[in-house]
């Protein structure tokens, strides 16, 4: 038997690796449940298991080999650290149609070829976003995002992965088509959710405890998504609503859910650029509690005015309310425009219209120091009493 993680070989009747001490026994990256040598299905939820592209005897690729560097280093140093820990995750299923019939229509080599290039586009698609590759499921990937590599924005990486995948797969299966006659479709699903983080190894392999149906849900929106398409799971919906733009299916039964379930269908990206404008779209509840902070901004504010500048930096932990503290300010003096930029963490920001600082509005004249208008003297040092 072929150890997976370091591809030494076995005795057939060995339940660990003698060479270095993982276990043998294979299990369903769905659901966990062990699986009996050479199946090519989960007999406890009917995920695939088994890809034409592993041959018996050939152990599958550790994560190690595929990783970048920069990632390999931030799995171990960070992931070691949340051993135990339970972290919020979002997990991506992506898998190939119909690989069997491709398989049977090429000759092995061409097959190989073909597959490696669509991996590759999955695998740079998910380490763009820090996402890891886990392992590799059926024909496809079970990529998570969330740990090792803890984010708090987990779920939009993953849905801006999924996207560039689809996008790559469809440029990838058109030149298919069009040099070789061959049909080319991926389906993919997610799902957000707890695990529990386990040990990682070496070869970055991590070792996790899902809870509740955070990966079986999430390969039960890939087998039920169309081809080509992407299907998302309500919890994953809700953390990238506005972020991103969604078609509704409604109501779904899924195998091994007693309730039906709530499907998206992920289209692209939508037109919110922060999670405070995605809240204000929402609704959000009054804000109180920062009487101290409104006070000393505004006493900057009236200092700026006196030809004393000012700088603030806001420092808290994510989600603390620094930029619902900063927008309350703003509206309060009545400032509907600022200088702005924004920048998702994993790629470059794309270009967009920064909106320059209306200067009239604020009487600060080309050339010249303002002065304060009776308007703003009296919003000063009494913009705590006017917001709340």
């Amino acid at each position: 038997m072929t150890c997976p993680a370091c591809g030494h070989d076995n005795r057939e009747a060995a339940r660990f690796c003698d060479s270095c001490g993982r276990p043998l026994e294979a299990r369903c990256p769905a659901c966990g449940q062990a699986t009996r040598s050479g199946a090519r299905f989960c007999d406890g939820c009917g995920t695939a298991l088994a890809s034409p592209l592993t041959q018996p005897g050939t152990a599958p690729p550790v994560p190690a080999s595929y990783t970048p560097h920069h990632l390999a280093e931030r799995i171990l140093k960070e992931g070691r650290a949340l051993r135990g820990e339970r972290k919020e995750v979002t997990v991506l299923f992506v898998d190939v149609q119909g690989s069997t019939e491709l398989a049977g229509a090429l000759d092995p080599e061409e097959f190989h070829t073909v597959m490696d290039g669509a991996f590759q586009l999955m695998l740079d698609a998910v380490h763009r976003w820090e996402g890891t590759v886990n392992q590799f499921a059926g024909d496809g990937i079970m990529a998570l995002f969330g740990a090792p590599i803890a984010h708090e924005d987990h779920a939009r990486r993953a849905l801006h992965a999924a996207l560039e995948i689809q996008r790559a797969l469809a440029e990838y299966a058109a030149a298919l088509r069009r040099d070789k006659g061959l049909a080319f479709q991926v389906r993919l699903g997610l799902n957000s959710g707890p695990v529990v983080v386990g040990a990682i190894g070496d070869d970055l392999r991590m070792d996790y405890t899902a809870q509740g149906l955070t990966t079986n849900l999430a390969a039960r929106m890939q087998q039920a998504a169309d081809p080509g398409a992407i299907l998302v799971a309500a919890l994953t919906y809700r953390l990238g609503e506005g972020y991103f733009r969604f078609r509704p299916l409604g109501p779904m039964r899924v195998r091994g859910v007693s309730e039906p379930v709530e499907g998206y269908v992920l289209e692209g990206e939508g037109t919110v650029i922060s999670r405070l404008e995605a809240s204000l779209r929402r609704g959000v509840s009054p804000f109180r509690g920062r009487e101290a902070e409104l006070l000393a901004l505004g006493e900057c504010w009236d200092s700026a005015l006196q030809r004393q500048g000012q700088a603030v930096c806001l420092v808290g932990e994510p989600g603390i309310g620094k930029s619902r503290l900063a927008y309350e300010f703003r509206r309060s003096l009545g400032i509907a425009d600022r200088i702005e930029g924004a920048a998702e963490a994993g790629r470059a920001p794309e270009p967009r219209p920064e909106r320059p600082l209306p200067r009239g509005r604020h009487h600060l004249g080309q050339g010249r120091v303002p002065t304060r208008p009776p308007a703003l003297r009296r919003r000063g040092l009494a913009l705590a009493r006017r917001v709340l």
